[in-house]
């Protein structure tokens, strides 16, 4: 069964933007903190798959030096693995975007991919994708003002 799919353009370019101001730690943090907005979506429906979970833990535990990046990126690969053995196109976007958060520790540029995973996650649960989208662009310009005063 093919997989449905989901765009994700509302508030893309002035996401871009600020991405392109920030360091690297700040888009990791962005990154989890936008993975772990959804979360739920995927534990409600898979409970016992901690990769995910696990995949934003590690981002973080990056993020405060507790973590090796390639640490960090074997989280993000068990996610993905998850993403691909669920069934709901909800829960396999938030394990991809869990995915992305964890592999920011690799590359700043999968962060905008965990937030569109993120998006697309609560699209497929029939939920207000632009009011998720405002809520990360808000939290981003949040994160970039505080990380850089």
């Amino acid at each position: 069964m093919e997989k449905s799919k989901f765009k994700v353009d509302y508030m893309n370019n002035k996401i871009m933007e600020v991405v392109s101001e920030c360091e690297h730690k700040t888009l990791a943090i962005w990154a989890t903190d936008c993975a772990e907005h959804v979360l739920a979506y995927f534990e409600e429906k898979y409970p016992y798959d901690r990769n995910p979970r696990n995949a934003i833990e590690a981002g973080r535990a990056w993020v405060s030096g507790e973590l090796k990046m390639t640490d960090a990126r074997k989280a993000a690969f068990a996610s993905h693995t998850s993403a691909r053995e669920v069934s709901d196109d909800s829960a396999t976007a938030v394990a991809r975007a869990c995915g992305h958060a964890a592999a920011t520790a690799h590359v700043a540029t999968h962060a905008p991919h965990a937030a569109a995973y993120a998006a697309k996650a609560v699209g497929y649960a029939k939920k207000d994708i632009n009011e998720e989208r405002d809520w990360q662009y808000n939290h981003l310009v949040e994160l970039f003002n505080s990380r850089n005063v």
